[in-house]
């Protein structure tokens, strides 16, 4: 009396294994249930991509670069969208656009957090047109990329 059979010890571990997997399966999905603004890239290539969107003290502001592998998503914006629009800009790995807008904005050589739209070049960065993308006023929005150039 007592002695708990070895079986027992087995069944035990596995059930702790399985609750530990589902903790982990369940965390991931949380973590994935709370991106805001995802761009999926549906391609054979890697883009790098740049957004921009009301910074909330009247201006617009910039930021990149994500690096969106093949088939794979990035979550940009994680917090619930408090702008109705965001403005996306890709390239290529050549640096070539594959996703343009009509919309000028700054963008930097590196990672780059860019207040105001103006005097890009004179403030040491690059202008580029950026696409916008009205979220019609969507707490979250997946944006999708595909291989051919898209305006």
């Amino acid at each position: 009396m007592g002695s708990i059979p070895p079986q027992a010890h087995n069944v035990a571990r596995k059930a702790m294994q399985a609750l530990g997997l589902a903790a982990i399966v369940l965390a991931a999905a949380t973590a994935a249930a709370e991106a805001k603004f995802t761009i999926c890239n549906q391609s054979l290539d890697v883009f790098n991509v740049a957004i921009g969107h009301d910074s909330g003290r009247g201006e617009i502001e910039t930021e990149g670069w994500w690096q969106i592998a093949a088939n794979r998503c990035v979550d940009v914006v994680r917090e619930d969208l408090t702008y109705r629009y965001i403005y996306v800009y890709a390239k290529d790995v050549f640096d070539q656009p594959v996703l343009e807008g009509k919309t000028a904005m700054c963008v930097g050589t590196r990672r780059f957090q860019i207040s105001g739209t103006g005097d890009c070049w004179q403030r040491g960065y690059e202008a580029v047109n950026f696409v916008e993308v009205d979220t019609q006023d969507q707490s979250r929005w997946t944006l999708f990329l595909t291989s051919e150039r898209q305006q």
